[in-house]
């Protein structure tokens, strides 16, 4: 179901539709915190916050404008204030992508037949996720939404609240200091 129908759904009947927003948009909004928090629990929490946050305010709109709401962005506005304002209570350590995988991207064929290639992805993924959590704000946040959650640049303006032109450089400019890393550079010297 996408977006639009699920939108009329729970514009019709709140209470019957919302369980199906939460299985169409729960492990995303799990991810992108995860992703945001480096914590499990934390991520957990948002989540769990998010969702209930997001049935409250749908329970005071009318329903034209539940019908007109653009769910995935907007559920992910909500996320990402969560993960800032408990940013701003403690950092954020870093959290293995392994759970990214393990919700919904497969591992790559063959994988788990060679335990060599296995721990090596592994320690990859490890190494880009501490990468990617020493990444500032203004490009880890839009790096985590385009490429993990899949938002197009438009979707990212809209959560953002930036232009969709400064977005495109930041991701660019975020993914070469990612690739600058884990070649070696420290990243200190690329953000400075």
């Amino acid at each position: 179901m996408d977006d639009t129908e699920l939108a009329h759904r729970l514009a019709r009947d709140l209470d019957g539709a919302f369980e199906a927003l939460v299985r169409a948009h729960v492990d995303r909004c799990h991810a992108i915190a995860l992703r945001m928090t480096g914590n499990p629990h934390d991520a957990e929490e948002i989540t769990q916050d998010a969702l209930v946050r997001a049935y409250r305010a749908l329970s005071g709109y009318d329903a034209d404008r539940i019908r007109e709401l653009r769910v995935r962005p907007w559920l992910v506005t909500i996320v990402l204030n969560l993960c800032r304002n408990r940013a701003r209570a403690r950092p954020a350590p870093v959290t293995p992508l392994d759970p990214l995988v393990e919700r919904g991207h497969e591992p790559a064929a063959g994988t788990d037949a060679d335990p060599l290639n296995a721990a090596l992805a592994g320690a990859a993924r490890d190494r880009l996720a501490a990468h990617l959590a020493q990444l500032p704000e203004r490009y880890r946040v839009p790096i985590v939404l385009r490429h993990i959650d899949d938002l197009s640049y438009a979707e990212l303006s809209a959560v953002l609240g930036r232009p969709e032109g400064t977005l495109k450089a930041q991701v660019h400019r975020g993914l070469a200091m990612l690739r600058a890393a884990m070649a070696g550079t420290d990243l200190e010297e690329l953000t400075a």
